[in-house]
């Protein structure tokens, strides 16, 4: 039996496993981290801004404890670029954190992702002073000060 287009497709199956890491991470604070099995390998790498990890067991680790003092977080996906193996997704993550005050904080951020039949790799690429730092009363005045004197 002839397989259509779709089928030989390679870049079918990256679109399929990005729309299920978008699904998953939608809103975090809902995300079953059981489910991480399903689109990472075993061995995945995860770097942001503070931490790298090593492993599917790791990376649920570090979620879960990161989402301990959240109040909310939800990613609003504004555009990707997807390729064989690599997927870069564009997003602006909105969240509440107890220690940081009841506001809601937009922190814009891109997502790469390398993948074979699962997610190998995982960086996450965001400014932590709009995520964190601006927000904090000492630091948050110097940041901004910091942020005006340079762009003059």
């Amino acid at each position: 039996m002839k397989k259509t287009i779709a089928e030989n497709n390679p870049l079918r199956h990256s679109d399929s496993l990005v729309a299920h890491f978008k699904y998953l991470y939608r809103d975090l604070m809902l995300a079953d981290l059981d489910k991480l099995s399903e689109i990472y390998a075993e061995d995945a790498v995860f770097v942001d801004p503070v931490h790298e990890v090593h492993g599917l067991d790791s990376l649920q680790a570090y979620i879960s404890e990161m989402c301990r003092n959240l109040t909310f977080c939800r990613f609003e996906y504004l555009d990707q670029v997807i390729s064989d193996g690599d997927a870069y997704i564009k997003w602006n993550m909105h969240f509440s954190h107890q220690k940081l005050g009841a506001k809601t904080i937009k922190v814009r951020g891109v997502s790469h992702i390398q993948f074979q039949k699962t997610i190998v790799y995982h960086e996450d690429i965001y400014d932590m002073g709009a995520m964190l730092y601006e927000h904090v009363p000492v630091i948050g005045m110097a940041t901004s000060w910091l942020k005006r004197r340079l762009a003059v």
